[in-house]
């Protein structure tokens, strides 16, 4: 793998003045936005109508889709939607579909109690969870088509705003998403959160009025070259019938990139890759998962907790992900890595001082504004990693593999993070200083190695 060579850094600034870094911010916009929906928005939601701690954590496992994304990539890549595809283009026709069966569930869950139709909350939750995975597939493609094969500099800045829009999408969607829901809550509507749904649903489609301007090529030969693929593999099986036209779109689509990326790069180092990408932001992902009911049993309102976590969290993260994405042009990605590990140490610390202080708003400010550098700098060099690491000839399906694994990782281990505070005894101190140490203990030692 090869770093990007290193420039300046007003020479990286310029880089992000290119027109289609707005049209990736969007498309990052677009692909954060859901998790307001099935992360903050719902595990508030349960908390607030008085389920467990624990209950609550295993909800989250309806983001475990995210880590299989993966296997329906090919298929998104193949199959064109009727009409959408026609009017929009490939990759913006899967995205308003998705678009729209998310407003939908938006539209069941406005209409649903929690305690008594919990099971259909967190299917239609699950749903959600899915058209959100799959759009990502489409976006992270759609995101990478912007930019030409030989534009290493603009790949960087493009992963920086990529990460940059996902973390509008999510902080400012749950600013909306809070604010909203507390003022209907002192309006005095008892179904508050059924409404909010509602405000929130409208955002999506101000998010699809807005997908019209990003650019999308008419003109591929994405479809021809598959068709040849399996026209290679039909020939290699000596014979052209259902079963065998059958078994090389399945090759070609499904095995061809996973076989290709331990070709690229053998065995041995392939497989420390993808335990590295299912590690890396393990601890994050315990600290995210049960953030905001921490931020709540300590004692901040949703007011303040919209204010310091999404608003003022929102500024961070958008500031130091365009230099963490300068700093990975310049020092390229696994120091910018490095660095972040770090970064993850000090931020659980934090947190752990506030859970055994008390109720501090000036602790709590710069304990989210640590935890939103951390982020960012990890996430644009985990986007910028992966990105290098791709082959481009299975661009979609390799970056939704990769991304998917990492994606396996948050969300699979970190599921038994409420429970695991349930079994400290609600210890929030004990809680974060083993995630600290649990996670990024194995992160460094994969980076050592």
């Amino acid at each position: 793998m090869s770093e990007i060579k290193k420039t300046s850094w007003l020479e990286s600034l310029s880089v992000y003045k290119d027109i289609r870094m707005l049209r990736i911010l969007l498309l990052g916009s677009i692909s954060g936005f859901p998790w307001v929906l099935i992360a903050s928005s719902l595990s508030l939601w349960l908390k607030e109508e008085g389920l467990s701690r624990s209950t609550i954590g295993w909800a989250g496992l309806i983001f475990a889709v995210y880590a299989f994304n993966y296997l329906w990539a090919p298929i998104i890549d193949r199959i064109q939607i009727p009409l959408l595809t026609k009017k929009l283009g490939h990759r913006r026709g899967w995205i308003v579909l998705m678009q729209i069966i998310i407003l939908l569930s938006l539209l069941v869950w406005s209409v649903i109690n929690p305690t008594q139709n919990l099971a259909l909350l967190i299917s239609v939750g699950l749903v959600i969870a899915i058209a959100s995975a799959t759009q990502d597939i489409t976006v992270d493609a759609l995101r990478i088509e912007q930019i030409n094969e030989n534009e290493g500099k603009s790949m960087a800045a493009g992963a920086a705003m990529a990460v940059v829009g996902w973390w509008t999408g999510y902080k400012l969607g749950g600013v909306v998403a809070l604010f909203t829901a507390e003022f209907f809550e002192n309006l005095g509507i008892s179904d508050y959160w059924q409404a909010t749904f509602l405000v929130l649903g409208v955002l999506i489609i101000l998010m699809n009025i807005g997908l019209i301007f990003v650019h999308e090529p008419i003109d591929t030969d994405r479809q021809a070259k598959q068709k040849e693929t399996d026209r290679l593999i039909e020939e290699k099986l000596g014979s052209k019938n259902i079963i065998t036209t059958f078994v090389a779109y399945i090759t070609g689509t499904i095995g061809g990139p996973i076989i290709s990326f331990f070709k690229k790069n053998g065995f041995a180092i392939a497989t420390g890759i993808l335990g590295f990408v299912f590690l890396f932001k393990i601890g994050e992902a315990f600290m995210g998962r049960m953030s905001i009911v921490f931020y709540k049993e300590i004692g901040f309102s949703k007011g303040q907790i919209a204010i310091y976590s999404k608003g003022l969290g929102w500024i961070t993260t958008v500031v130091f992900t365009l230099l963490g994405g300068i700093m990975a042009m310049r020092a390229g990605t696994i120091k910018t890595m490095f660095f972040a590990g770090g970064l993850m140490a000090v931020t659980n610390l934090l947190f752990a001082i506030l859970a055994w202080t008390g109720k501090s708003e000036i602790l709590f400010a710069i304990a989210v504004i640590a935890d939103d550098i951390t982020a960012a700098f990890a996430t644009v060099a985990f986007v910028a990693f992966i990105s290098l690491l791709v082959d481009r000839t299975y661009t979609a399906t390799q970056y939704a593999l990769l991304a998917s694994i990492g994606t396996a990782g948050r969300t699979t281990l970190a599921s038994s993070s409420g429970a695991l505070v349930d079994w400290l005894n609600g210890d929030w101190g004990t809680f974060f200083c083993f995630n600290n140490y649990n996670g990024h203990s194995f992160i460094n030692l994969f980076m050592a190695h």
